[in-house]
C-alpha cells in the first residue's frame, strides 16, 4: 500500500513537471538597452505569445545581442537567435520596397504609421520577398525623425549643409544627401560616442532616442517637422525553421500577437517615450525650433523626386503601380490618425 501511494505521488509529481519541461522556448535577442522601447515592447510581445499559448510558449531573452545591429537579419535567418528585429535601413540595397515608410512628411505619431505600414505592406507579397530567409512577424516604424545637434540652431536649408551628421542609413541617407548635408552612415546605439567626441555635430532621430542613447546632456538644438523630416522602417522577424517546428496551437499564438498586433504594441510603446523625451528635452533645456512653411517647402522641393525614383525601382523588383501603393499607405496613416 506504502509502496503504491509512493508511486502514485511519484507519477504525480512527474506530470506536474511535465509542462514545464515541455515549453517551447524562444531566443530573442535586442540590440537597444533593456530599457529601449524596443526590448521592452518585444518582451511584451513574449508575454502575449505566452499567454494565448496557455503558457506552451516561453521566451529568453539573451542578456546581450547576438549580432551588431547591421546583421541580424542575417543572425535570425542563420538561427544564431530566434525572434529580434532591425532597421531596414542598416543593410543599404537590400531593401527598396519598405523604403515607403521613410519619406518626409509621413506622420506625427509611431503607433498609426506602424499599424498602416504593416496593413499595406501586408498586402503586397513583394514586400514579403525582400524578406526570404525570415518569418515577418510585423513592419513598424518609429515617430517622426527630428535633426539633433550640438553646435547651432537650424532653422533654414542652409543650416543643415554646414554640420556633420550621422544617419541610420536607408531612405533617410537619400533625404540628408538631397538636401546637401555631409552624412556619415553608423547605428544609432554608436551616437553617443560621436557626439560626445566631436566626431559627429548632429544625428536624425525621433525624441525617444535623446533618452534611450543618453544624448539629453549633449544635444543643444532640436527642429522638428510636422510629419517628421523621415521616418525609418523595421522588421520583427523569426527564424523560419523554429516557426516551422511549432503545433498548429503554438503556430496560432505567435500569429495572434504578430501582425497588427504587434504594430501597434510597438507603436504605443514608441508614443508613449516619445512624449516623455520632449519632456526631458525640455528640462534639459534643448532649444526647440518648429520648420517654418518655407524650410518645409524648401524640403519638399528637394525630396519629392525621391518618391518618383522609389516608386520605379519598387516596380523593378515587382510591385504594381508603386505609387498608389504609396498613396494607399499616406491614406491609411490618415486613417489610423483619426
Amino acid at each position: 500500500m506504502q509502496r503504491s501511494l509512493l508511486a502514485a505521488s511519484a507519477t504525480a509529481a512527474f506530470l506536474a513537471a511535465a509542462p514545464a519541461s515541455a515549453q517551447t522556448v524562444l531566443t530573442t535577442s535586442s540590440w537597444v538597452p533593456p530599457t529601449h522601447a524596443l526590448t521592452v515592447a518585444q518582451k511584451e510581445w513574449c508575454e502575449l505569445v505566452e499567454k494565448n499559448s496557455k503558457n506552451k510558449i516561453r521566451c529568453n531573452h539573451l542578456p546581450r545581442a547576438v549580432a551588431a545591429p547591421p546583421g541580424t537579419f542575417d543572425a535570425i535567418k542563420n538561427g544564431l537567435a530566434d525572434v529580434s528585429f532591425t532597421v531596414h535601413g542598416y543593410t543599404p540595397g537590400r531593401f527598396v520596397l519598405t523604403q515607403m515608410a521613410e519619406f518626409p512628411f509621413l506622420g506625427d505619431a509611431a503607433e498609426p504609421m506602424s499599424v498602416a505600414f504593416n496593413k499595406v505592406a501586408m498586402q503586397h507579397p513583394e514586400f514579403m520577398k525582400e524578406h526570404e530567409g525570415v518569418k515577418v512577424l510585423a513592419f513598424f516604424t518609429h515617430g517622426p525623425g527630428i535633426v539633433f545637434n550640438t553646435k547651432t540652431p537650424v532653422t533654414k536649408l542652409q543650416d543643415l549643409q554646414g554640420l556633420k551628421w550621422r544617419v541610420g542609413g536607408g531612405m533617410v541617407n537619400e533625404i540628408s544627401k538631397t538636401l546637401g548635408m555631409n552624412v556619415t552612415l553608423k547605428p544609432a546605439p554608436e551616437s553617443y560616442e560621436l557626439l560626445s567626441g566631436g566626431v559627429m555635430d548632429g544625428t536624425l532621430f525621433p525624441a525617444e532616442s535623446i533618452e534611450s542613447f543618453k544624448l539629453d546632456k549633449l544635444i543643444k538644438h532640436a527642429t522638428m517637422f510636422p510629419g517628421g523630416l523621415y521616418n525609418t522602417s523595421f522588421v520583427l522577424m523569426m527564424n523560419p525553421a523554429k516557426y516551422d517546428k511549432l503545433s498548429p496551437d503554438e503556430k496560432k499564438a505567435v500569429d495572434d500577437a504578430s501582425g497588427e498586433v504587434a504594430a501597434r504594441l510597438i507603436g504605443r510603446h514608441w508614443d508613449k517615450v516619445d512624449r516623455r523625451a520632449l519632456g526631458l528635452m525640455q528640462a534639459n533645456n534643448v532649444q526647440v525650433v518648429k520648420a517654418d512653411q518655407k524650410f518645409v517647402a524648401d524640403v519638399k522641393s528637394r525630396t519629392s523626386a525621391l518618391e518618383e525614383r522609389w516608386a520605379k525601382d519598387a516596380e523593378s523588383k515587382g510591385l504594381k503601380n508603386a505609387g498608389k501603393v504609396l498613396a494607399d499607405f499616406r491614406a491609411e496613416i490618415a486613417k489610423q490618425s483619426k
